[in-house]
């Protein structure tokens, strides 16, 4: 019985490295009818920590609702010298301005993120929905009846996030003297800048989740 433990354990690791989306256990539970959704579970957690055990160059991380394989964040730097590759497209400071007060304060409006920024957002915002950052999650009843935005799953993705509540939390940065927007800002007939801090949180899991996922896709490509 050992034995089967481990082969279905080796199975699920050649999954999730295979995979370029994280794994669901809906997908994990077709593949494996006999095992109990609890079972594959307990399975995926073995294997990160036997990873974190043994500071593995690989690691098994939770995002967005299911499980992917990434290379250790700890390798990144390494991972790029052996490739000599350049990072994809960052988003600008305007556009992460944008999804950082969509992120925290959604649903949210246009007109209220340009109160915030304090110049159009238009551009950023379709930006940003034509990269399936945010979505359109209903109309706000006012007058006009304008469109409500809020982050996608490809935002997790993107981020490297379990989900929203592992945002940087807004009392962290007060800790830290710097002024997040709040909920008045909304009201406000003057501009509230959005701390560059928070920017560049929000940048930095970016580069960190696309530095692992970079290079596991590129171990796939070399393998083939």
């Amino acid at each position: 019985m050992d034995e089967q433990i481990q082969n279905y354990k080796s199975a699920i690791e050649a999954i999730l490295f295979v995979s370029e989306k994280p794994v669901v256990l809906d997908q994990l539970k077709e593949v494996f009818p006999e095992l109990k959704p609890s079972q594959v579970h307990d399975l995926i957690k073995q294997l990160q920590e036997e990873y974190v055990n043994r500071e593995a160059g690989m690691v098994v991380v939770e995002i967005a609702g299911g499980f992917q394989m990434l290379s250790n964040s700890h390798a990144a730097a390494f991972i790029r010298e052996f490739y000599k590759t350049k990072t994809k497209e960052k988003l600008s400071r305007p556009a992460l301005e944008s999804l950082a007060i969509i992120a925290y304060k959604q649903p949210v409006g246009r007109a209220e993120v340009e109160v915030i920024r304090g110049v159009n957002s238009d551009g950023t915002i379709a930006h940003l929905l034509n990269k399936g950052l945010i979505k359109i999650t209903g109309r706000k009843e006012v007058p006009g009846r304008p469109f409500l935005y809020g982050t996608t799953k490809e935002f997790l993705e993107y981020f490297g996030l379990k989900s929203l509540e592992d945002l940087p939390k807004i009392e962290e940065f007060t800790q830290l003297g710097v002024d997040m927007p709040k909920a008045e800002a909304l009201q406000a007939e003057e501009p509230v800048s959005v701390p560059q801090e928070a920017v560049e949180q929000m940048q930095e899991q970016a580069v960190s989740q696309e530095s692992s996922g970079q290079s596991r896709l590129q171990a796939d490509g070399a393998a083939q």
